[in-house]
């Protein structure tokens, strides 16, 4: 009784969540900002959703699939936000008026021209 109550909560706050972090990418504004909330309540509600998988389960296969997924998403959701809005703010993409960078940075980046491949 007290484990489905548990489980149930975990699902609709991860889904609640999760709706957030797509209603964010429909309505944000700026690529940055849809990015924003896109990997933090993305990964969030997706946590939530493993953990209560983990709890409904509560077998040992199934906890540690879980847990690896969410280490997984941990590691990965950050590194590849960084990495998408490093890219589109070097090649260009036009940013809402509001978003402000520290002086000089913007000019620095797009000075130094595409990072070459270590040979």
């Amino acid at each position: 009784m007290i484990t489905e109550l548990v489980v149930a909560i975990l699902v609709v706050m991860g889904g609640v969540f999760c709706f957030a972090a797509g209603l964010g990418v429909l309505r944000l504004p700026d690529l940055l900002i849809r990015m924003h909330a896109s990997t933090k309540a993305g990964t969030l509600g997706s946590g939530l959703i493993l953990v209560a998988v983990a709890v409904a389960f509560a077998e040992s296969t199934v906890i540690a699939r879980a847990v690896a997924a969410i280490l997984f998403l941990l590691l990965t959701a950050p590194v590849a936000a960084h990495l998408i809005g490093r890219a589109a703010f070097r090649t260009g993409v036009p940013m809402v008026d509001r978003t402000r960078c520290e002086p000089g940075v913007a000019e620095a980046l797009r000075a130094r021209g595409p990072e070459k491949a270590p040979e």
